[in-house]
């Protein structure tokens, strides 16, 4: 089955190339305390929490705190059309509901969505399968919930991109679980063994593969090639239809062209989006930078497609 690679996006007007560049000159340097290996991991995390305090939520999407099967969830929005699983990215030793608002706000606003966003459990204090597990538990808790499996979709970026594969693989496996309707994978991070990893790719502003490589052994150790840790690795016939999304700048977009042809040859139905000089998560910037704001239509389109 195809997988073709499709151009995301619209040229960009001026103003669009002149935030665009502030952007990236921005990035890099407020992030940098955030993706360091010289930089303790609890630093790491207060940083990167602090940087997403100046991000930009949606206006007026209801937030609230509750447990899904002993898991942590913020809910994010309370829309009617669609019940999103929301799984962060943060290299599996970072991140939270809190430092991904800007994004997840804005997918319940624009797909009319009430977004799940678990607080999984991170290495290296819980590695590997604590976070599978968590994600899991909250999709289990979801159905159990009566949550309509037509109207259900699980999503991430980043790490929380290749936990939500890793999700939907075992979903897959499990006769005693019912499949979502669709997967959106936004940055994925789907081979933590980095074999295929470049150590420097122009245009970066966020990650770096050392920091990369430290994450890695943090959360899987050794055995980074397992399927469970690096989807990419295993089986994917059989899933849910997915929607890709990556910036042609990123480190790891190796591995959303080596997933795409992984697709092409399976029977899992699969879209591939490019974003031309966009960077990790871009999506992160919607409501500021247009290609953002595409690319959430892109996966509101999507959705909306899948579940007819």
């Amino acid at each position: 089955m195809s997988c073709p690679r499709e151009i995301g996006g619209a040229p960009p007007s001026a103003i669009q190339r002149l935030i665009a560049a502030t952007l990236r000159a921005l990035l890099k340097p407020l992030l940098m305390p955030a993706f360091t290996v010289r930089a303790p991991l609890s630093l790491q995390r207060r940083w990167l929490k602090a940087v997403s305090s100046i991000t930009l939520p949606a206006r007026g999407v209801v937030r609230f705190n509750a447990h899904i099967e002993s898991v942590p969830v913020e809910w994010v929005g309370d829309g009617q059309a669609l019940t999103l699983l929301y799984l962060h990215g943060g290299g599996y030793v970072s991140g939270s509901p809190g430092t991904h608002r800007a994004l997840t706000t804005h997918l319940a606003k624009r797909l009319n969505a009430t977004v799940a966003v678990p607080g999984y459990r991170l290495a290296p204090e819980h590695p590997f399968p604590a976070a599978l597990d968590d994600a899991v538990a909250v999709y289990r808790g979801l159905v159990a919930q009566g949550h309509d499996l037509r109207r259900l979709a699980i999503a991430g970026d980043s790490a929380g991109a290749g936990l939500a594969l890793a999700l939907l693989r075992r979903l897959r496996d499990d006769a005693t679980l019912p499949a979502p309707a669709a997967g959106v994978l936004l940055s994925p991070w789907l081979d933590l063994s980095l074999e295929h990893t470049p150590h420097r790719m122009p245009g970066e502003v966020m990650l770096n593969w050392k920091w990369l490589d430290a994450a890695a052994l943090s959360y899987a150790g050794d055995d980074r090639a397992r399927p469970q840790v690096s989807p990419l690795r295993g089986d994917l016939n059989g899933l849910p239809p997915l929607l890709i999304q990556c910036g042609s700048d990123e480190i790891l977009r190796g591995d959303s062209d080596r997933l795409a042809a992984v697709l092409a040859d399976s029977d899992t139905r699969a879209r591939y989006q490019l974003y031309p000089q966009r960077w990790h998560v871009f999506q992160l910037h919607a409501g500021v930078l247009e290609d953002a704001d595409w690319a959430i239509d892109a996966i509101a389109d999507f959705l909306a497609h899948e579940q007819n």
